[in-house]
């Protein structure tokens, strides 16, 4: 085995255990694909499918293999969407059959770590869907909730906002500087140390970078 693929495994397994003694369900996959196949898995006809505005989730190419299948998306980030319809549509992701999301940091004694704007992710992943399913690569591992939080900081946050393109400090310096501008969008912070005792999630570790 390739070093680069024994450590990704390594530390991709160990994050496994450790979410499964914090009562998430988790798998440790060696590919986006092989994500992928485990996530559709889970989709059926006429089922509502929520998009938490992960760029994992998109680079899988999961929107179309929904429609394909003829499930229902529910994405608050397509194009050309009004800002009242997007807020009705994160609404609707809060009760869809299937969640998809990613998370910000997840630590390597178990703990799900994340930063939103408006709180519909967070609130998501803890509670509403029937079921969630959170898909991460091991370049989102941290060694624990402290490295996890300087994650957020240090990376991102800074590449969120970039990707989202809003004139916050962080897209100019690349790191965040806890700034208070109106177009802030590290608002609503989740440490999740347990599984929510009525949600259903599981946590896919890939062993790749994904995401930011």
């Amino acid at each position: 085995m390739e070093i680069n693929e024994w450590h990704n495994e390594t530390i991709g397994c160990k994050a496994v255990e450790a979410l499964k003694k914090n009562e998430f369900d988790a798998v440790y996959f060696a590919t986006a694909e092989e994500a992928a196949a485990f996530i559709m898995n889970h989709v059926k006809p006429e089922m509502t499918v929520g998009f938490g505005g992960s760029m994992t989730i998109k680079n899988m190419g999961i929107q179309d293999k929904v429609n394909a299948v003829g499930g229902k998306v529910l994405d608050h980030g397509a194009p050309g969407i009004a800002p009242e319809e997007k807020i009705t549509i994160s609404r609707q992701e809060m009760l869809s059959d299937l969640y998809l999301c990613s998370s910000n940091a997840i630590t390597l004694d178990g703990m799900l770590v994340n930063v939103d704007g408006l709180g519909n992710r967070v609130a998501a992943m803890s509670f509403g869907p029937k079921k969630v399913i959170i898909a991460a690569g091991v370049n989102k591992l941290c060694k624990n909730e402290a490295a996890a939080f300087a994650r957020l900081e240090g990376i991102a946050a800074p590449m969120n906002n970039k990707r989202l393109e809003t004139p916050n400090p962080c897209t100019k310096n690349g790191v965040c500087v806890n700034c208070q501008a109106p177009t802030r969008i590290c608002r609503v912070y989740s440490v999740m140390r347990k599984k929510p005792m009525a949600a259903d999630i599981t946590v896919l570790i890939i062993g790749d970078s994904c995401g930011y």
